[in-house]
């Protein structure tokens, strides 16, 4: 089926914090809602900004800080649900994102890594991903495609 009728563009704004991810993809679930997206769409949404906003809070706002506001935009298009995520956080490390590689889990158990699965499904499941530092500001945007309904 063709798509006649995109969703509005719309934000969604969190404060960073222990519940701010929760929070966010509740309310950004909740707007995609019209879209009627079926289970493994909504579940990659979900997992990837799950994966782009805990790396916000954990690593833009560290506990150390004082915290801050996240935004979330999202536009409907052709190809797909664009989003863009903004904080006044640190900045990424080197100005880019991380690379992402492949994490070794053929390994025994106390020689698991503790991270490093993040940027991997992002970069996995995602597309465009770009990030940018403006001023004092993170942006980073990103695609993810859905099925046209």
């Amino acid at each position: 089926m063709i798509v006649t009728h995109f969703l509005p563009k719309f934000q969604v704004s969190v404060q960073s914090g222990q519940l701010a991810v929760r929070s966010a993809l509740e309310k950004l679930l909740t707007q995609l809602e019209p879209l009627h997206l079926d289970v493994e769409e909504a579940g990659t949404i979900e997992l990837v900004l799950a994966e782009a906003l805990n790396n916000v809070v954990e690593h833009g706002y560290p506990p150390s800080s004082e915290g801050g506001a996240i935004d979330i935009s999202c536009s409907h298009k052709r190809d797909g649900l664009h989003f863009e995520i903004c904080d006044q956080g640190l900045p990424m490390p080197s100005g880019e994102t991380p690379i992402g590689s492949k994490v070794d889990l053929n390994v025994p158990m106390q020689d698991m890594p503790e991270g490093g699965f993040g940027w991997f499904l992002i970069k996995d499941l995602a597309k465009d991903i770009d990030y940018a530092r403006q001023g004092n500001s993170n942006h980073l945007r990103l695609r993810l495609n859905v099925r046209s309904a």
